[in-house]
């Protein structure tokens, strides 16, 4: 038997899907990546307009009253890190390409795993799907995008999100999962709506496990954010990409390490407000 018989090659079934795609739906696309371009020009304008000085203090501020000392403490050192080294407009662009791709993705995730918690039939179905996207190489999911939307952030952001959906989606199941039953029926029989047992008992009690969730999301949007860089998104991933291409060994360090001074600043401060949440609850219990 011949073994190219055998073969199976999954763009033979999808670049015609994506080519009617184009040809059918441009307009919603087209639609689509202007939300996103003007949300996340909006975003970076207001981070940009900012004077480097105001906005470092004004964060270092709200990291010390919202979770500590040392958060805020840290929060300055990273964002002082990024201007010494002449990558604050990159930083910035990063940040703000995050800010979008988690907005979405919480947007999409949330709502979806409340669902999940409530029908045990879609939890079934998503759950496999869940599966494929984390298991996927995340810069395969570049290519449909950059295919459908072309070179840039639109393309960038659109990759951030489909990766950064499933652990939001995932913890928003469990949390709401591990919510005692009794707390809901106490809720029905005091006459609350199944609205106000969702945001004054649900919520409340889910809440930790959400931030772990907002957490995940964080991080890995940042780092398909960095990978985005080689479609054009801008940001500290074009500095990266920009350093291997030309061999510049010094840009791209300076690049990394503003990469890591981003994580730790956003990793710390949604670490330190979950933290911040569970001290009363053990305390109380």
């Amino acid at each position: 038997m011949n073994a190219s018989l055998l073969q199976f090659s999954p763009g033979a079934f999808l670049a015609p899907a994506v080519d009617w795609l184009n040809t059918n739906l441009h307009p919603l696309f087209a639609a689509i990546g202007y939300i996103v371009e003007s949300a996340l020009s909006g975003i970076e304008a207001a981070l940009l307009f900012v004077p480097w000085y105001v906005l470092i203090a004004a964060v270092v501020i709200a990291a010390y009253f919202a979770v500590s000392l040392r958060a805020a403490i840290l929060a300055g050192l990273c964002l002082g890190f990024c201007l010494i080294v002449g990558l604050w407009t990159a930083s910035m662009q990063t940040i703000a390409l995050v800010t979008v791709a988690v907005l979405i993705s919480v947007l999409i995730a949330f709502p979806l795993g409340v669902m999940c918690s409530r029908y045990k039939t879609l939890e079934a179905i998503v759950r496999p799907i869940l599966d494929v996207m984390q298991t996927v190489p995340p810069w395969v999911y570049l290519i449909p995008a950059v295919m459908i939307f072309s070179l840039g952030r639109v393309p960038a952001i659109i990759a951030t999100i489909v990766y950064g959906i499933p652990p939001m989606l995932r913890l928003t199941t469990l949390a709401f999962n591990q919510v005692p039953n009794e707390f809901r029926e106490l809720g029905s029989a005091i006459g609350a709506d199944a609205r106000s047992v969702l945001w004054k008992i649900e919520i409340p009690l889910a809440k930790q496990t959400l931030l772990v969730g907002l957490n995940q999301c964080i991080l890995l949007s940042l780092a398909m954010v960095v990978l985005a860089g080689l479609v054009g998104a801008g940001g500290l991933g074009a500095e990266v990409t920009r350093g291997l291409t030309r061999m510049e060994m010094g840009l791209g360090l300076r690049a990394g390490l503003a990469i890591v001074a981003v994580a730790l600043l956003l990793d710390r401060l949604t670490r330190g407000l979950l933290d911040r949440d569970r001290g009363p609850a053990v305390i109380a219990h």
